[in-house]
């Protein structure tokens, strides 16, 4: 049997649109001589639809949609393809997760997803009743087990401190392998995390192993807002070795035979994953260019402040936008250094994005001239400080709503952790591209960028970071060596684990206690920023959720 992986970025309610793509792609499938074509999971409706499939309309151009694919495509191709179904039922939630089988105009079976992920930022059980009768797909001879993305990941650990074990009380593919299947498919909505990439692959090598079966996984790519999807679709053979897998990050296609996954691959190198900033460098990348690209923006501007992180932003904005649609400020203050000046300058000449210098010394000795009656002869402070961060902020968001420049934050993970920030200046943003992005990571992207030649000035890397709001300030003089900072935070929030937990680790308690302090105290800084790329598995966002008036 020729099975081909279509593996597809969709839009989330562009049913037109998504139609006219899967169809292209049946159509491409049937002249290649594809019994069988693999679309990924909701692909009719885009994922994650969220409250959109509260509504009666969505739902309805789903099935719609679903009822036209059928009618208009090779009679004799088969197509598997995810959409929201309504549950018969009269109890239950009303709808299921469900994928389609189409076959001669008609849908000729359809399978629904058991294992519902409520968990960081899945909430499946919101909208979904869980299937409870298994059934095989047979056709052309083969029977073939079909399950939905999590429906393979029912031996996921739940880990905590006082607690550690299965997630899921049962199995899909238990249930499956007893109708004796020839293969397993898996369409999937699997979001990308770097540090999660060969767990999810040995997910799928494994199943493939134990079962001594033949594995095709059909992931998604492209960006929904803050989720970025890598792609990376496979085809495992019954040894549980890789033999095809799909480009990341980007839209592709391929045909396998099921019965050549039943021979071992000598190719090693088909299933090594890309190095880690590799992978981060095009899940950003992806997320920026899709984020604009399916929102209608065309331009993005930023504050370039001679420091790494802003330097970052531009390069991976420069790159998914294009530098012609880059415009960006420099607002120097009486402390901005005239190195940071002459670096960012260099970078932008690198890159070739057009850029405008505007100081604000002026602006912030105003602001401290209207507000000398009301602060009498209070020693200047932080609040100084946020002033010249807000200035900025202002002066930005003026050339976004003058020419529709988007406006994309800068900050990074750590310093949103802790709060090392300024609300309505620093923070501000229509899109936050290194919020998930902790600092070390930020060096060492940048160090990855800088590979094949200079496009990051290397004082911007080498200097010690400084936010430049008083005189000779350096990030030191607030927080801890980033190296250390961030190995807590990690530890924190990725891995939630107590204070007790890490000073085990041989982390010092009173900085412990310390950065845990930062951290939950600025919730509510966190409330109030632009949507963050997500590429860890514990992102601050829809991810995480926490009181903002709590006292734990």
């Amino acid at each position: 049997m020729k099975i081909a992986i279509a593996q597809l970025n969709y839009i989330i309610g562009d049913f037109k649109g998504n139609l006219a793509n899967i169809k292209r792609a049946v159509n491409r499938a049937s002249s290649e001589g594809a019994d069988l074509v693999l679309f990924s999971e909701l692909s009719i409706c885009g994922y994650p639809p969220l409250d959109l499939l509260e509504r009666k309309e969505f739902i309805s151009k789903s099935m719609d949609s679903i009822q036209t694919l059928a009618g208009s495509i090779d009679p004799e191709t088969g197509v598997l393809i995810g959409a929201p179904e309504y549950n018969p039922e009269s109890r239950g939630k009303l709808l299921f997760n469900s994928v389609f089988f189409l076959l001669g105009g008609e849908i000729r079976q359809v399978f629904r997803k058991t294992l519902l992920p409520t968990y960081d930022i899945f909430d499946e059980n919101r909208y979904f009743e869980p299937n409870k009768e298994f059934k095989i797909l047979e056709f052309r001879g083969k029977k073939l087990a079909i399950t939905i993305c999590e429906d393979l990941w029912d031996e996921q650990p739940f880990e905590s401190e006082f607690s550690r074990s299965r997630l899921y009380n049962s199995s899909p593919l238990d249930e499956l392998m007893k109708f004796k299947p020839d293969g397993i498919i898996n369409l999937a909505a699997s979001p990308f995390s770097h540090r999660k990439m060969e767990v999810k692959q040995a997910i799928f090598t494994g199943k493939a192993a134990r079962y001594s079966l033949p594995l095709i996984y059909c992931n998604q790519a492209g960006a929904q807002t803050e989720l970025i999807f890598e792609g990376g679709s496979m085809a495992i053979n019954s040894k549980g070795e890789v033999v095809n897998r799909l480009s990341f990050f980007c839209e592709d296609f391929d045909l396998v035979e099921l019965e050549d996954l039943a021979v071992s691959n000598t190719d090693t190198s088909t299933g090594k994953i890309p190095d880690r900033m590799g992978m981060i460098h095009g899940a950003l990348v992806l997320g920026v260019r899709d984020y604009f690209g399916k929102m209608g923006f065309k331009s993005a501007t930023l504050g370039l402040s001679g420091g790494i992180d802003s330097a970052l932003t531009l390069v991976l904005a420069s790159e998914a936008l294009g530098p012609e649609n880059m415009h960006v400020l420099l607002l120097p203050s009486q402390y901005s250094s005239d190195h940071s000046i002459n670096d960012s300058v260099q970078l932008t000449e690198n890159l070739g994005v057009p850029y405008d210098i505007i100081p604000i010394k002026d602006l912030f000795n105003q602001f401290r001239t209207s507000l000398q009656s009301l602060f009498k002869n209070l020693q200047e402070d932080i609040t100084e400080e946020n002033i010249q961060a807000r200035i900025r902020g202002t002066l930005l968001m003026a050339l976004s709503n003058k020419f529709g420049n988007i406006l994309l934050n800068t900050s990074n993970k750590s310093e949103t952790a802790v709060g090392y920030g300024t609300l309505y200046g620093d923070m501000s943003g229509g899109l936050s591209v290194l919020g998930d992005v902790y600092k070390t990571d930020v060096y060492d992207l940048a160090r990855y960028l800088n590979r094949k030649g200079e496009l990051i000035p290397e004082n911007i890397i080498t200097k010690p970071p400084s936010a430049e709001l008083r005189p000779d300030q350096k990030d030191s003089d607030s927080l801890p060596p980033y190296d250390l900072l961030d190995h807590i935070l990690e530890a924190y929030i990725e891995k939630q684990q107590s204070p007790a937990k890490m000073e085990e680790s041989g982390f010092d308690s009173k900085l412990i206690h310390r950065i845990i302090k930062m951290v939950d105290r600025n919730e509510y800084k966190r409330y109030q920023t632009p949507p963050i790329l997500r590429i860890s598995s514990k992102a601050f966002g829809v991810g995480r959720r926490l009181p903002l008036v709590a006292r734990y």
